[in-house]
């Protein structure tokens, strides 16, 4: 048991949080004579350090993650989720969100176009809350970053939000607040042609370029944060805010998130700045879920898709589901840390 534990630490610590990239990046500055004790010098290490680390996890998975996505295109999965029923279908849905978009925006469209097609609203829905919030990508990141309990743990905790939340969508009766012209759509039936492997490794590479390209900005923009908050911020500050003495942080972290935009590639470098600095483990979840879920972005593009009820229902949801499991991770932080 001892060898697997010493193995598993290797791996997380030198493969997937790329620690010896860290080390490597720190006597690089220092022969160019750079301080990296001093918070300039620290501030340079943690930004070249995360965003290579973060750039290089993103194409390796995005490039398995788009190489599995070419199983599943969007006609395909609505075949495969019109076979299932009641709550299983919510649960099947959950999970495929988990190999489709990394954020809420282009979720969205695979959303209307899954609710045109005739799939049960509750179950449209249950995707649309997955997709963004958990994904085969968030769970290696977390695992570099927090380690494996947290990663598994958070999408656990985010695939039951998202069944529960499609469930109560769909015992709501909320199909007349779909937009008339999602209603009367009409889904295109296309015959799949059969992929050869060539073809799905060209489909994977071209992904990771698309998405490496969109994702890039907020990236370099999240880690820039993270730089700020881990070398500038005072520690004191930081846990008075969203530490243990302060009841509402979780609140605060998921408010904070809902106007921001990013994925959570661009999330994940802020909250372990932050974690670092003392907040808890449920504040930094939180707000990670609140960006990727419901971000303004995404909640303008919903707006066109279904009526203000049902939009105000799926972020009351989302929210409360988010502000839940938040303070659980809180309660739960020395047994997953």
């Amino acid at each position: 048991m001892e060898h697997i534990k010493t193995i598993w630490d290797f791996f997380q610590n030198e493969v997937l949080s790329m620690a010896w990239l860290n080390r490597w990046i720190g006597s690089v500055l220092d022969g160019f004579g750079v301080d990296i004790s001093s918070r300039i010098g620290g501030s340079i290490q943690f930004f070249l350090y995360d965003v290579i680390k973060i750039m290089v996890l993103l194409a390796s998975l995005i490039f398995i993650i788009s190489y599995i996505q070419s199983y599943f295109p969007p006609e395909r999965t609505k075949k495969i989720l019109g076979r299932f029923h009641g709550i299983g279908a919510n649960i099947i849905a959950a999970l495929l969100g988990t190999v489709t978009p990394f954020c809420s925006c282009s979720s969205i469209p695979l959303f209307i176009g899954f609710t045109s097609a005739g799939l049960p609203l509750g179950v449209t829905f249950s995707f649309l809350i997955s997709s963004p919030m958990v994904d085969l990508g968030s769970l290696v990141l977390l695992m570099s970053i927090f380690g494996w309990k947290v990663a598994v743990v958070y999408v656990i905790v985010g695939l039951i939000i998202a069944v529960l939340g499609g469930t109560l969508i769909e015992k709501l009766h909320l199909e007349h607040q779909i937009e008339d012209y999602i209603k009367n759509g009409r889904a295109i039936d296309l015959p799949q042609e059969q992929l050869q492997v060539k073809d799905r490794l060209k489909y994977a590479a071209q992904q990771v370029w698309a998405t490496a390209k969109k994702v890039a900005p907020y990236v370099l923009i999240g880690v820039m944060i993270g730089a700020v908050i881990h070398n500038w911020i005072p520690q004191d500050f930081v846990v008075s805010v969203l530490g243990n003495e302060n009841p509402f942080g979780v609140v605060l972290a998921t408010v904070c998130g809902v106007p921001m935009y990013a994925d959570i590639f661009g999330t994940i470098p802020i909250a372990e700045a932050l974690l670092a600095k003392g907040a808890m483990l449920g504040v930094v979840l939180s707000f990670m879920m609140a960006v990727t879920t419901l971000s303004l972005p995404s909640m303008i593009m919903l707006h066109k898709a279904v009526k203000p009820k049902l939009l105000l229902i799926f972020i009351a949801i989302c929210t409360i589901g988010i502000i839940i499991v938040g303070y659980l991770f809180n309660v739960f932080q020395s047994v997953l840390l």
